[in-house]
């Protein structure tokens, strides 16, 4: 049961976590106080502005996850050289929060600055939704993906190149002049 099935004739404004952002309480609060009105939520009732983009978007480890760089434990070499923690567990991609931003303790850090995965703890069900160190799946290697499509153009590439050069080649021969030489051959 949620709170929403209780309350009714009340707007309601979640701000989930575990425990939830102290900025992210008061920046309702301030916007109310100023505005005399609720932020902009979206459809589970959050703070867009906090929630409106998913821990990874923000994630300061974005660059290796697109760089196919990933630690393989918690203590290897490339978690501690800050490579991206989603083969580890992080639930980054599909949690929206503000803690890659915000931070925790007055901005002192937050779990993934800390070498540890999002657990995704904003989203629905979160208790429910798979192992904290079982990763969502395994996302294509982009490096990999790079080489297949260069391939896979370098092959277009020579293939356009034959066909062209078979079309000059037949245009030429309709307009090709025969002479007494090629007669006698």
């Amino acid at each position: 049961m949620s709170v929403s099935d209780i309350v009714k004739d009340k707007p309601i404004v979640n701000i989930p976590g575990c425990p939830p952002i102290p900025v992210v309480m008061t920046g309702v609060l301030a916007h109310y106080l100023t505005f005399g009105s609720l932020p902009e939520l979206d459809d589970k009732g959050r703070p867009k502005a906090f929630f409106g983009e998913t821990i990874h978007d923000r994630c300061y480890r974005r660059p290796f996850y697109d760089q196919g760089k990933f630690a393989k434990t918690f203590d290897d070499e490339g978690a501690r050289m800050g490579w991206c923690l989603f083969e580890l567990g992080c639930k980054g991609p599909v949690t929206r929060n503000a803690c890659a931003t915000v931070k925790w303790n007055g901005g002192t850090s937050w779990p993934v600055e800390s070498g540890h995965g999002c657990l995704g703890c904003s989203e629905p069900d979160f208790w429910d939704a798979g192992g904290f160190y079982k990763a969502l799946s395994v996302p294509a290697d982009p490096l990999k993906i790079g080489a297949a499509a260069a391939v896979v153009g370098a092959g277009a590439g020579v293939a356009v190149s034959f066909a062209n050069r078979a079309k000059k080649n037949a245009a030429k021969q309709t307009h090709e002049t025969i002479t007494v030489e090629d007669l006698e051959k």
